[in-house]
């Protein structure tokens, strides 16, 4: 083994450790949290009508809904059918958690990739706007509107948006049932351009903040003084040197968007219709119905997860100067 690959084993396998013990807390977590909230899967289906129900019937539906077992053997049960591939059962609709999740996650990602070319679209050329006059008119309006776009609620970007687009121009693709891109492309690139850009504009704020600091800090650097010094074409100079090497932090910054998209895009979901994975969390609190909530909320953590160590591993094979740590 090289001395490369030994230094990034050794964080790597620091990391899948840290992580695994981030999912289990993760899960207990979520399975207390669900369990401490009044309410359970029998007063969530049958309403007012659960008071008139009989002990014995009361028993029943306990033991059917699974939730008869002291929690530790609930969460044990729980865990052990996650870790054998068994994520559980919907009992409202009667499908498995793993296959409504199968359907469901795929439009989230979708959703959250497109909003991440919206963002680094805004993003990086924004953050590059403002640094190239950094304390000018430019860098002022363009700081401006990254506070403006970070300070509008998602909830609220959405449904003015969604509004003004049906009543000014009678566009609202999402009122039609939801299509996915194999059935129809055109229609599903519609339903998601709107939530898309919605997305995209709350994540272009953090990514033109970050562009636009490191193209300032690798400006400062002593390979650009000597480039430049070399006479180093002004285009080339900022593409080449400042550009490349100001993107590393951007890189991150894009990992963790993704990663909190998956679990963050709840919002446009509900507003614009789309059957993702957030989504499909609220609708199983509505109904308490505790396996879908919390093999849910587990696979978008393993996903969060897996999207973070990507990212630390990419960063770190793009930049040398982190493998020593």
């Amino acid at each position: 083994m090289t001395a490369a690959r030994a230094l990034l084993r050794r964080p790597l396998v620091r990391r899948l450790g840290e992580a695994v013990v981030t999912l289990l807390g993760v899960s207990l977590l979520t399975f207390v949290v669900l369990r401490v909230v009044p309410g359970d899967q029998i007063t969530a289906s049958y309403g007012i009508a659960a008071g008139e129900l009989s002990p014995e019937q009361i028993r029943s539906l306990e033991a059917y809904y699974g939730i008869d077992q002291p929690w530790p053997v609930q969460y044990l049960g729980w865990l052990g059918g996650v870790l054998t591939g068994n994520l559980g059962l919907s009992t409202s609709s009667g499908t498995s958690v793993a296959a409504l999740t199968a359907q469901a996650l795929p439009n989230t990602v979708e959703l959250a990739v497109l909003a991440i070319v919206v963002g680094l679209a805004l993003g990086v050329p924004g953050g590059m706007l403002a640094a190239s006059r950094p304390g000018r008119a430019r860098d002022g309006v363009t700081q401006l509107a990254s506070l403006l776009s970070l300070s509008v609620p998602s909830f609220l970007l959405a449904t003015a948006v969604a509004t003004l687009l049906a009543n000014v121009l009678g566009w609202y693709p999402n009122g039609e049932g939801y299509a996915t891109l194999v059935a129809n492309p055109w229609l599903n690139l519609q339903q998601m351009a709107l939530p898309a850009l919605v997305l995209g504009i709350s994540i272009a704020s953090p990514v033109l903040q970050t562009t636009r600091t490191a193209i300032l800090g690798v400006r400062s650097e002593d390979f650009v003084r000597t480039a430049r010094a070399k006479g180093v074409p002004p285009r080339r100079l900022q593409v080449r040197h400042v550009l490349r090497n100001a993107l590393i932090p951007v890189v991150t910054m894009t990992g963790l968007q993704f990663g909190f998209l998956l679990s963050g895009a709840l919002v446009a979901e509900q507003i614009f219709a789309i059957p993702g994975i957030g989504r499909q969390v609220l609708l199983g609190l509505q109904q308490k119905e505790y396996a879908v909530v919390q093999s849910t909320v587990l696979v978008i953590a393993v996903m969060f997860v897996l999207v973070n160590l990507l990212t630390d591993l990419v960063y770190r094979l793009v930049d040398p100067r982190v493998r020593v740590r």
